[in-house]
């Protein structure tokens, strides 16, 4: 296997929901990690190679396609004590601003809007690399996290366990695997 190669960046991509992921975790118990993820969702990324400061994404998630490999939970967290779908369909990042760290690391901070609420996010990512794909397509990489408090978006609900401590994590992780396929420019007629 060769290692992906790194071509120009600049142009729109749009991300590939069937080989990108978008998940989080939360503690449970305050003892095991609970991961799961959305299903379903769409972006944009617009990258400048010059100049990553006028890059930005945009993504939104169906919330409702929630998924955390147990049903009764899926549906508690849809329900109105955590995301409350039937009222917020949607949960959407649009960055605000874009920076370069290193080489392949980047700062993309944003605006997370949860359940109605839109609070500031950053998100560290790191490009993976790009390359061709056997069907014609460029296709880059990127991992990102991020960690925020579920409170500060209203998704409050908990209960104390026996012995202290509550049963859901007041901190949630992101985690994103993003592939994205770079659009092709129309053809000059």
């Amino acid at each position: 296997m060769s290692a992906p190669t790194t071509l120009d960046l600049t142009g729109t991509w749009d991300i590939d929901p069937a080989h990108t992921r978008l998940g989080f975790a939360a503690r449970h118990a305050m003892v095991a990690t609970v991961r799961g993820g959305f299903d379903v969702f769409s972006g944009e990324i617009h990258l400048d190679h010059a100049r990553p400061a006028a890059s930005a994404a945009t993504v939104e998630i169906d919330a409702a396609s929630l998924s955390t490999g147990n049903a009764q939970r899926d549906e508690h967290v849809r329900g109105a004590d955590f995301l409350d779908v039937a009222n917020f369909p949607t949960i959407t990042f649009r960055s605000t601003a874009v920076e370069q760290v290193d080489d392949d690391e980047y700062r993309m901070h944003g605006e997370l809007t949860i359940k109605g609420v839109t609070k500031p996010v950053t998100l560290e990512l790191e490009f993976q690399g790009s390359s061709p794909d056997p069907f014609g397509n460029i296709r880059g990489g990127f991992e990102g996290k991020a960690t925020i408090n579920r409170k500060d978006w209203g998704l409050s609900w908990n209960v104390a366990i026996e012995g202290g401590g509550i049963l859901v994590g007041e901190k949630v992780k992101l985690e994103l695997d993003v592939s994205a396929i770079k659009r092709v420019a129309p053809a000059a007629g």
